[in-house]
């Protein structure tokens, strides 16, 4: 059964910058706490990531899953879906970018489902984890100097 969650912050920058930063993809190993390695399998004709494996520390061990990535309603939206993944069957998500006073509302949505079953109280600290990593790691990354 999959899990979502929802999270937001306030980002002292434009959408479109947070947007920016959310969409190099190939840079993510350089902020995002635990993504270890990212391979882009195919670009856009904008030189945009559309498919990409990611290898990522989880649960203590190394976890790979590749996510096919939409751009169609940028710069307001970026998404996701998993088309393989080696303990997740599932790990849909979106950021949604929203101008606000004083920046960028950002929202993030997470859909994942494990296809191992696992005590609740560990997907939920998981599952925190990610969100918080994934946000607090993007502000922190989008508010430093470009």
């Amino acid at each position: 059964m999959a899990e979502q969650a929802t999270e937001r912050l306030v980002v002292a920058a434009t959408p479109e910058r947070c947007f920016a930063v959310s969409s190099d993809i190939d840079a993510y190993p350089e902020w995002a706490a635990d993504i270890k390695e990212v391979m882009v399998e195919e670009r856009d004709d904008h030189g945009r990531p559309t498919v990409v494996t990611f290898r990522a520390a989880a649960f203590g061990r190394s976890t790979s899953y590749t996510l096919a990535y939409d751009y169609h309603e940028a710069p307001g939206v970026l998404s996701w879906v998993q088309t393989k993944g080696d303990i997740t069957a599932k790990l849909d998500g979106r950021y949604v970018f929203e101008p606000v006073d004083g920046g960028t509302e950002v929202t993030y949505h997470l859909d994942v489902e494990m296809k191992v079953p696992l005590p609740g109280f560990i997907k939920m600290r998981a599952q925190s984890r990610i969100m918080s990593i994934a946000l607090r790691d993007l502000k922190a990354r989008v508010e430093a100097a470009p």
